[in-house]
């Protein structure tokens, strides 16, 4: 097994993987909006799309327009910013309406493949958006890089928390620490009535989920029509800060409680228990 620093990611501090485990959730939106929060509290930040099938990292940033990827005098391709991180997507390798049909252990080489051709400098904080499931690509990442932990994404529903809590299993099965679950799309307030409702489930599902895996709930994301707008257009609500949008202040605080939980345990065990005052 080769080391974080022979990978080329000796200047990275903190490795995060944001995972789901169903596809759907909105997991990579909120990979994108915890990554800028972390940008705006002061952190050197970078965001790896690690989905081959789904690369959908460059339109969030609005990258993917960009005319190739420059490289480093090593060789070493330089991954481009926006909104004042770094990014590397296999969306920025390919047409966007191009496919890449390749089996698991195939996947895994290119991902591993990327980590390996990517300069990234020095970086507080690296995000990886991982794919959906619990396959190979997971495997390799968490056997190549030395992951200080990850974050799950569910949203309310039974049959989303069910995936959730498979997701969290595997992640306890490779020793990388659970930092939290956060729960998109909690509710939707309606302009008129201003009432919490609850679309996708009933309120607490993801709470109690994290309850029974011993790892903190990290906080809700409430549904907001401007969130979906922004990822589209590729202008996510929390590259103004953290009262450039309503929804912003949700995705600090769970920004927050991360890099909280990382700095209390910057080489932590699998099975690491983290909790916040509210």
């Amino acid at each position: 097994m080769e080391s974080v620093q022979k990978l080329g990611l000796a200047g990275v501090r903190h490795i995060l993987a944001v995972s789901s485990c169903k596809g759907g959730v909105g997991k990579s939106t909120t990979a994108v909006n915890l990554a800028l929060a972390f940008k705006n509290l002061g952190m050197n930040t970078g965001l790896l799309d690690a989905d081959l099938q789904g690369p959908s990292v460059a339109r969030m940033l609005n990258m993917h327009k960009l005319d190739g990827v420059k490289a480093s005098a090593q060789g070493k391709m330089l991954p481009p910013q926006n909104y004042g991180i770094k990014a590397m997507s296999f969306g920025l390798l390919m047409a966007e309406d191009t496919s890449v049909v390749a089996r698991g252990p195939m996947m895994s080489q290119q991902v591993n493949g990327l980590l390996r051709q990517v300069d990234w400098g020095n970086l507080d904080i690296l995000c990886i958006d991982m794919p959906p499931g619990t396959h190979d690509v997971h495997l390799t990442l968490a056997q190549q890089l030395s992951l200080d932990g990850a974050v799950v994404v569910t949203t309310p529903q039974e049959i989303a928390t069910m995936d959730t809590r498979r997701g969290m299993h595997m992640f306890n099965e490779v020793k990388v620490p659970i930092l939290g679950l956060v729960e998109n799309m909690s509710y939707f307030v309606c302009d008129g009535c201003e009432k919490k409702h609850y679309l996708f489930g009933e309120e607490g599902a993801a709470e109690r989920s994290a309850r029974k895996f011993g790892v903190p709930f990290l906080g809700g994301i409430p549904f907001e029509k401007e969130n979906r707008q922004g990822m589209d257009e590729g202008c996510p609500v929390t590259h103004l800060g953290e009262n450039g949008h309503r929804i912003a202040p949700h995705y600090f605080n769970v920004a927050r409680k991360i890099l909280a939980a990382l700095e209390a345990a910057k080489k932590p065990t699998g099975g690491l228990k983290i909790e916040f005052e509210d």
